[in-house]
C-alpha cells in the first residue's frame, strides 16, 4: 500500500492489478491515511462477510447485485453508496460476475457513535 501522501488517486483497472487479497481478508487494500482504510471487494461466488468494528462505506464500482442489510435487499449498480454502521449484519448477493465495490473503513474502533456517548 503506498504511503499517504498530499493526495493520491489509483484507477479501477489499477487497483483490480492489486489483488489476490492478502491471507485472511476478503478485500484488497489499497489505501490507508489515518483511521480511513480503503479496499477493493470482488467477492466470488458468496459475500462472506461478518460485522465489522469500524464504520465503513461502499461505492459500487461496477456491476449490479442485491445488498442485504440484515432485514431488507435492495438492488444496487455501478453508481451506488452505502453506508454500514459498526456491527450491522451485511452483505452482497446474486452480484454479476464483474461486481465489484470499494469499501472504506474508517474511525474508531467500535464506530464513531461511542465517541457520542
Amino acid at each position: 500500500m503506498p504511503p499517504p501522501s498530499p493526495t493520491f488517486h489509483i484507477s479501477l483497472a489499477d487497483a483490480l492489478k492489486a489483488g489476490p487479497p492478502p491471507p485472511g481478508n476478503l478485500a484488497v487494500p489499497v489505501f490507508a491515511h489515518g483511521s480511513l482504510v480503503v479496499e477493493l471487494y470482488s467477492p466470488v461466488g458468496q459475500d462472506g462477510q461478518k460485522p465489522h468494528t469500524r464504520d465503513e462505506i461502499y461505492f459500487v464500482a461496477r456491476g449490479k447485485g442485491l445488498f442485504f442489510d440484515g432485514e431488507r435487499r435492495y438492488p444496487v449498480e455501478a453508481g451506488a453508496f452505502l453506508f454500514v454502521a459498526t456491527g450491522q449484519v451485511h452483505r452482497f448477493e446474486e452480484f454479476s460476475s464483474d461486481f465489484t465495490v470499494w469499501v472504506a473503513f474508517y474511525g474508531p474502533e467500535g464506530g464513531e457513535a461511542v465517541q457520542a456517548r
